[in-house]
């Protein structure tokens, strides 16, 4: 009569390990509620409907250019270039506007062009030129804000028809358009990044490109997919931008892509590629907004608020790398 061999039971990490890998994985949830807690308890202006909305509808032209800048970040690379763009399609959206007032949808239809132009031709640089994301977007990032002066003649474009205002303003059951543009997109892309063989190209192409072609994924294309997408949907945000003021900036969205590629990383993803989630951006772009919110209703300085800001995205970045070399996550 043989033994027959018993299954062996996995061996249970020790409860510090499991609490610290706990820690790791969701310490941005653990950040935000801490924010919100302390926030609550300094002003009770914070925990109010009102201000939630204030906060969304802040948070909504940031996170159609976040979600972009998430595809970019996922196949490794990065686009710079989606704060001059946003200028680009903004200025062109109130130059049509103001041309055509009769004419919405041209105004709407023809910035989204220009975003996906730029967007197409970030994508042409990187997939067929090999030139690196960085200095693509770079490029792009200047020529598209020296295009948005030269479609206003160096100066801002006034004078729009009021009903272009409402293509921001509008309210869908107490809701603004940009909210729930919002809402939908991260919803639409969380569920094609998880349910569908494009999202899983993207995570291949990010985590090991050769690896990813070898297996037949058409690598160029899924790189060229992703900044065409990053400049639509930063051209989406340009026309929710000049709606909301009712006016044409050539400086709008300055320094745009520095929160969005903030809320990324702080959101869980790796700048190297293949790691990060659309609901981690989602979190990520959250808590900067409700920080900003926070800070604003505390009266602290705005120079206060960028270190801030600046430390929690280098301690993000710093959690990532160490949970990364010691396998904690």
């Amino acid at each position: 009569m043989t033994d027959t061999a018993r299954p062996v039971a996995p061996v249970r990490p020790p409860l510090g390990a499991r609490a610290l890998r706990f820690g790791v994985r969701y310490a941005m949830v653990l950040v935000m509620l801490a924010i919100i807690v302390f926030f609550i308890v300094q002003s009770s202006r914070f925990a109010t409907a009102d201000n939630l909305m204030t906060i969304l509808v802040a948070a909504a032209p940031f996170a159609l250019i976040a979600l972009g800048q998430t595809l970019v970040i996922l196949t490794g690379g990065i686009d710079l270039s989606v704060g001059s763009v946003i200028a680009a399609s903004g200025m062109t959206a109130a130059l049509v506007a103001k041309s055509a007032p009769d004419q919405l949808w041209l105004a709407v239809v023809s910035a989204v062009a220009v975003g996906l132009l730029a967007g197409s031709l970030n994508g042409f640089v990187v997939s067929r030129l090999n030139v690196p994301p960085f200095i693509a977007t770079l490029g792009m990032m200047t020529l598209a804000s020296g295009v948005a002066f030269v479609i206003g003649g160096g100066a801002p474009i006034n004078g729009l028809p009021s009903t272009f205002g409402e293509i921001a303003n509008t309210k869908v059951l107490g809701v603004t358009v940009p909210v729930i543009l919002m809402v939908v997109g991260i919803l639409g892309l969380a569920l094609i990044m998880r349910r569908t063989s494009y999202g899983l190209r993207v995570y291949a192409v990010g985590g090991n490109r050769f690896a990813a072609e070898i297996a037949g994924v058409k690598s160029r294309g899924i790189l060229f997919s992703v900044y065409a997408i990053s400049g639509g949907l930063a051209a989406v945000s340009g026309v929710m931008l000049s709606s909301r003021v009712i006016s044409g900036a050539p400086t709008l969205g300055q320094g745009y892509e520095l929160d969005a590629i903030a809320a990324v990383v702080i959101g869980g993803a790796s700048l190297m590629g293949g790691r990060g989630t659309v609901w981690g951006t989602a979190l990520g772009l959250l808590l900067i907004q409700t920080l900003n919110n926070g800070l604003d209703i505390l009266i602290v300085p705005a120079y206060w608020q960028d270190v801030i800001k600046g430390v929690l995205i280098v301690t993000a970045v710093a959690i990532d790398v160490w949970a990364t070399k010691r396998n904690v996550r």
